[in-house]
């Protein structure tokens, strides 16, 4: 089996699918899962691929959410594992007619857009391209997200299906494969059975750097400020108008620059502000809130909560309501007497080639809540970058060293129990 011929097939089929999710606005929203039917279409390619290559057990259930089952080729009974990658790309930017570029033997140099001709990915910008020389890149034509956030690892679980049926000689447990819909908007999980899923554990491959295993995550809670102020003519408006857009902005302004994702790093919380919607009457307000300690996350929304104080005793006629949400959980709270799940998989990067790093990741996936869930899952990378971005790209190579990464890794786990 030609591996990279394979993952990168499959993910070329996978990001011309549009299947961006969509958060919700509202109450109707908020009812529908997944967000975005369109979510489904890949996800029944999937399935239809999956029993191509022989998983008899492959469907998709109501929810949009694909399993299925490698079975094992060893007697010793070994743990059973899972691999999971969720087939949503971010609302962020557009995923319609991505149109993916092939930047072969990469120099090292600026790499320009043709359809895109604004901007430019920049090696000085982002230096992770400066590895990356002599590598075949793949970006979108510059409109879009390209989608490997997580196409990528959508492709790569596909293709280690496929090589491990390829090479019944490589020893294997049961291996779960589980897709997921609505991850980009914190709800990849709401409807996920891990009794029916049948994992002992899991990986998600939805990280970016090469060999980082990552068991750490934000905690993470979401905030909805609703301002309603009083719309009046404004050639009456003396001492009457109180206008929910001016109230808004100077909420924004009040948030600690100090603690933003622009001017924070490494295992600093931030506070954002991401939407802003409304006018004179009414305007609202979307913020993420996200710490790596609970108490930090507290912290935070503390800040929101004086601020919100502070307004409404500075503007009494507004009406001024927050309500926070909360999201998921550092994942490290429920990994750390699982080490085995962690070292494991350090041991299968090494094997494959790679030095193995493990990290934490300055956002979240579907392993955050499952290992809160009972089903302890870290996230192991897919090489991908600049996730949620028209600039986002992945190197074919490194996508096939994901595939023999995933391999090592079900082959370790055979072995156990013996």
């Amino acid at each position: 089996m030609d591996i990279k011929k394979d993952v990168t097939e499959r993910f070329i089929r996978y990001v011309k699918i549009d299947t961006q999710s969509h958060e919700s606005e509202g109450p109707e929203d908020s009812k529908k899962y997944p967000s975005t039917e369109k979510q489904k279409d890949l996800s029944r390619q999937l399935v239809k691929e999956l029993q191509e290559l022989g998983i008899k057990d492959a469907a998709m259930d109501e929810w949009g959410y694909v399993m299925g089952t490698l079975p094992s080729n060893v007697d010793n009974n070994p743990p059973v594992i899972g691999l999971i990658s969720h087939v949503d790309t971010s609302p962020a930017a557009s995923g319609k007619d991505v149109n993916p570029l092939f930047h072969k033997n990469y120099d090292g140099g600026i790499i320009k857009y043709p359809e895109a001709d604004w901007q430019v990915l920049d090696p000085n910008k982002f230096p992770a391209l400066k590895k990356k020389i002599g590598h075949t890149l793949i970006t979108s034509n510059g409109d879009t997200l390209l989608g490997a956030d997580d196409k990528a690892g959508v492709a790569e679980i596909m293709s280690t299906i496929a090589y491990l049926q390829a090479n019944p000689d490589i020893s294997h447990g049961d291996i779960k494969i589980g897709f997921t819909c609505d991850e980009e908007i914190g709800a990849g999980v709401d409807h996920f059975d891990i009794k029916k899923f049948g994992a002992d554990y899991a990986y998600t491959v939805d990280g970016e750097t090469m060999g980082t295993i990552e068991d750490e995550t934000f905690c993470a809670d979401s905030a909805d400020l609703t301002i309603k102020g009083i719309e009046i003519h404004p050639g009456f408006a003396k001492d009457r108008l109180v206008n929910s857009v001016v109230i808004a902005s100077e909420f924004v302004g009040m948030l600690p620059r100090n603690r933003a994702p622009e001017t924070t790093e490494g295992r600093e919380g931030y506070l954002h502000a991401y939407t802003i919607k409304g006018g004179v009457d009414k305007t609202q307000i979307k913020l993420i809130i996200r710490d790596f300690t609970e108490d930090g996350l507290k912290k935070l929304e503390q800040i929101l909560i004086d601020n919100v104080k502070t307004l409404k005793e500075k503007y009494p006629q507004a009406e001024i309501d927050l309500k926070i949400n909360e999201q998921y959980r550092n994942m490290k709270l429920y990994l750390e007497d699982k080490s085995e799940v962690i070292e494991l998989a350090l041991k299968a990067v090494e094997k494959a080639g790679l030095k193995p790093v493990k990290g934490i990741i300055r956002g979240g996936t579907d392993g955050s809540r499952l290992s809160a869930m009972g089903l302890p899952t870290p996230n192991i990378f897919t090489g991908g970058h600049n996730f949620h971005s028209t600039k986002e790209w992945i190197s074919q190579d490194d996508m096939v060293v994901v595939v023999s990464v995933l391999s090592e890794l079900c082959q370790i786990w055979s072995e156990q129990n013996k």
